[in-house]
């Protein structure tokens, strides 16, 4: 018999709350089994979770997570069709991690630029009008 987990065994393993692990059962992430009221999630889900959490890491959706675990799930054993799909998922991220980098550092520099520009007009205030000491 395989090894199986509560919620809260999982929840602690992962530092996640149990609302986020019901969560993604809700979103069909997860599929535990019901003895009663009670969870029994598999050594599946627990890798399902490992991966879900990952991916969220990475910035994947849900719904794209949940896509590859579809994929996985038709062959049991995965396929060139979700590597495929990874790589073209993991290429996106990377444009938009790109892209969101190069936003950052023109921020960065127009703040810079603002800065300057204060300090300058403080100076110049400064200058026409010396504050007086008591």
């Amino acid at each position: 018999m395989s090894k199986t987990y509560s919620i809260s065994e999982l929840a602690s393993e992962f530092d996640v709350t149990t609302r986020s692990i019901r969560f993604y059962e809700d979103q069909e992430l997860l599929h535990p089994t019901r003895r009663g009221q009670t969870r029994i999630y598999s050594s599946k889900d627990r890798v399902r979770l490992k991966l879900t959490l990952r991916g969220k890491r990475l910035g994947f959706s849900l719904a794209e997570i949940r896509e590859l675990f579809e994929l996985w799930d038709e062959t049991r054993s995965g396929s060139e069709k979700q590597l495929h799909l990874m790589l073209s998922k993991i290429s996106e991220r990377k444009a938009a991690l790109e892209q969101q980098m190069k936003d950052i550092t023109m921020v960065q520099l127009e703040l810079e630029s603002a800065e300057i520009r204060c300090r300058q007009a403080l100076e110049e205030l400064n200058e026409k009008h010396p504050a007086t000491t008591k």
